[in-house]
């Protein structure tokens, strides 16, 4: 699916529309220091068989994809996520 760079939409900040800059969402780099990574770590640690189910296929085949959207005039950024496509192309 192809969306444009700009779109005409509304800032909760500014309380008014403008045309807004569109980018992907990119998850940022995992902490293995995270409360979460450890706690994972420690179940997965030792004997007793795999805690963990390994999935042979996966279930879905696309995911979702989340837009931002950047304000020009206040740089407030707002998304949109949960858009469920194979392939998402930004086009100006």
């Amino acid at each position: 699916m192809n969306v444009p760079k700009e779109m005409n939409r509304y800032c909760p900040k500014c309380k008014t529309h403008t045309a807004q800059k569109v980018a992907l969402y990119k998850a940022g780099k995992r902490r293995g220091s995270a409360i979460g990574e450890r706690r994972h770590e420690e179940d997965k640690k030792g004997y007793g068989g795999q805690k963990f189910p390994k999935l042979a296929k996966p279930a879905k085949t696309t995911k979702k994809q989340t837009l931002i959207f950047t304000c020009p005039t206040c740089k407030k950024k707002t998304m949109k996520h949960g858009i469920r496509l194979r392939k998402l192309e930004l086009t100006a």
